[in-house]
């Protein structure tokens, strides 16, 4: 990656124009955003992407892409890793949120399901779970419901219930974090590589999780894909990185009728 002069710069957008936004059902708004890395490494450079309301949004690209950076921009995760974002804004309901603590995200409609499928391998699949209701401090009946509202989403976690998460398998680990996330009761979740090293089964199962959630529960997600035709099958719209930049984007239909598609996400020119 480049090394970068890491001075702070900010495009300025008129409060309007993201008044305007928000009045359009725009949950968040990323402009023109550069992550710089140690001072001096540029993992991204002028990201701008959008999710509204009710939307399923794919983040496409190959490994190294940038779309765990943009993520962890986003969610406010970046600054543990030695990174800040050093130009452009991240704006939720049209209020700026970049450098806000990832906690204060989240108690603001904002999750993120790290890559990786984190979980608390010690800890039985309900514990786990319960661990998503603290920020809430929901009363035990409470709780009891959210539980029973995730089983419904994921009945293949209730017949899981009392066993060590790290023995479950790697897709019931992901739905097991992705579960604890809607436990939160976010409005937007930021799903980072859903499919990575899944059968695709099981892939398809979590994936139709989350168009059910979206249709029926209103839940918007931007979700970070290297699986393309998985991603478009299930997304409204998306957007293509190639080496920290957005080369192209598009509604899901549109994406998936180009010829180049592929061509374009294994680092190809873009053609009109």
């Amino acid at each position: 990656m480049p090394s970068v002069n890491p001075r702070h710069r900010t495009h300025t957008v008129s409060e309007t124009t993201y008044e305007k936004a928000a009045n359009n059902g725009e949950l968040l708004s990323v402009r023109q955003i550069e992550v710089v890395y140690d001072g001096a490494i540029l993992a991204v450079a002028d990201i701008s992407l959008a999710v509204r309301q009710g939307e399923v949004v794919a983040l496409l690209g190959s490994n190294g892409a940038g779309k765990s950076t943009t993520f962890k921009a986003i969610s406010g995760l970046v600054q543990a890793d030695r990174a800040l974002v050093t130009q452009g804004e991240v704006r939720w309901r049209g209020q700026r949120v970049d450098g806000i603590a990832p906690n204060l995200l989240a108690r603001k409609g904002i999750v993120h399901v790290l890559e990786g499928r984190h979980v608390f391998a010690h800890l039985t699949v309900e514990e786990n779970l319960r661990c998503g209701t603290f920020a809430r401090r929901l009363s035990r009946p409470a709780t009891d419901a959210a539980l029973e509202r995730i089983y419904t989403w994921f009945p293949r976690l209730k017949t899981k219930r009392t066993t060590f998460a790290g023995l479950t398998s790697g897709g019931e680990q992901q739905m097991l974090a992705i579960g604890r996330a809607l436990l939160t009761e976010p409005a937007l979740v930021l799903l980072d590589e859903p499919s990575m090293g899944l059968a695709p089964i099981i892939v398809q199962e979590i994936f139709e999780i989350i168009t059910r959630l979206n249709r029926d529960e209103g839940m918007s997600f931007l979700v970070a894909e290297q699986n393309i035709h998985v991603a478009l099958h299930h997304a409204h719209r998306a957007y293509v990185l190639e080496t920290g930049r957005v080369v192209l984007s598009g509604s899901s239909k549109e994406l998936l009728a180009r010829d180049d598609l592929h061509e374009i996400y294994l680092g190809g020119s873009v053609t009109a």
